[in-house]
């Protein structure tokens, strides 16, 4: 039955019917209660942008860095949807990128960064090519939220230069915007039990020192997000009642036989600082954000997700940093920028997706 179910979401049709009854009644979280928040627009030189089409929802999210950002990127997750990723190769030859587009709508979703290049274009930002013009690069990464609503409904290049346009150095909005509208958690179960999830920014200011790390994320794991500070989970697969979570690594553990469809998930994001770094220690650093990843999704890496983690220098800061420490704190940024999209998540009640706030509201 949840195979016959989770197929009915893939194709875009109504799994309100399939799915016990639930009580909507979101509340505002308390910010007391959240991790540390902060934006990845805080790293100095860094402006974001959302689109979303909120008729099915989905979306995408753009980071533009208009001096150019040295990048790098680890691929953690088997089934990766990207665009640009062998350019960021410390051993091939572009230095530094113009922006990172990251996107729902599956393959289709690629589609969004091309927007991204033409407004580039006209910017006249890009890799210079003699007299001719510029060539932007924009590497991006997708999510599978294709079974949210209706399957037709995809970011396009528009979409992506609508973004751009809306793009901005100031605080990022959270939630169901942009590359989280349509993300979804919890999905072992099938998609009777999972919850919405969504789009998450935080950062962190080291010290004296000048040095910014922030990290900007949209969750849509095949597993339950978890608080590192507490172990707790905080949204995920839920109870037969729809009172509780089931905790889906202790179904594993006890022999659960997972039911799920690979590539219809993954969890995308992007960790800055203004530091300057190689592309040999941009990639690093990517590398050690997907600790981030493993604190706060559990599980995690499947053989169900796609899950890609950027890295950007914007190079602002004359402070020599250390590629490890930096790496560490990405990691530590990135776990709280997964908890806040699962929590600052709203409900979907027309398609019997519930978040956190409904959960939190119960007490």
């Amino acid at each position: 039955m949840l195979r016959r179910e989770f197929n009915r979401s893939l194709l875009g049709l109504p799994l309100a019917a399939a799915i016990p009854s639930l009580a909507f009644g979101a509340v505002d979280v308390d910010p007391r209660s959240m991790p540390e928040g902060g934006s990845i627009t805080d790293v100095p030189g860094l402006k974001v942008g959302n689109y979303t089409l909120t008729e099915r929802p989905t979306g995408c999210t753009v980071l533009i860095c208009e001096s150019g950002a040295t990048a790098g990127v680890d691929v953690r997750g088997s089934a990766p949807g990207t665009r640009e990723t062998d350019l960021l190769s410390p051993i091939n030859a572009v230095q530094q990128v113009n922006a990172i587009m990251l996107s729902g709508g599956s393959a289709y979703g690629l589609d969004a960064a091309g927007g991204v290049m033409r407004y580039l274009e006209e910017n006249k930002l890009g890799y210079k090519i003699g007299s001719l013009g510029v060539v932007p690069i924009v590497p991006a990464a997708i999510l599978m939220d294709l079974g949210v609503g209706n399957f037709k409904i995809r970011p396009t290049a528009e979409s992506g230069y609508q973004a751009c346009l809306a793009a901005s150095a100031g605080p990022v909005a959270e939630g169901n915007v942009g590359a989280g509208a349509g993300a979804t958690i919890g999905k072992m179960f099938g998609p009777s039990f999972m919850m919405k999830s969504g789009l998450g920014t935080a950062s962190v200011k080291i010290g004296d020192t000048g040095i910014v790390v922030g990290a900007l994320v949209a969750v849509n794991a095949v597993g339950d997000v978890v608080r590192p500070d507490t172990g707790k989970i905080v949204a995920g697969a839920r109870s037969e009642d729809g009172k509780g979570y089931r905790d889906s690594m202790a179904a594993i553990m006890g022999g659960y036989n997972v039911v799920a469809r690979k590539g219809a998930n993954t969890t995308i994001g992007v960790v800055a600082t203004n530091a300057k770094f190689t592309k040999t220690q941009m990639t690093k650093i990517a590398q050690m954000a997907h600790d981030g990843y493993a604190r706060a999704i559990n599980p995690v890496h499947t053989m169900y997700d796609g899950d890609t983690i950027f890295s950007m220098s914007t190079g602002t800061s004359d402070v020599t940093a250390d590629e490890s420490a930096i790496g560490a704190i990405a990691a530590t940024v990135m776990a709280r920028a997964i908890v806040r999209a699962a929590m600052q998540a709203t409900s979907i009640p027309s398609l019997g997706l519930p978040a956190y706030r409904d959960y939190a509201r119960r007490g």
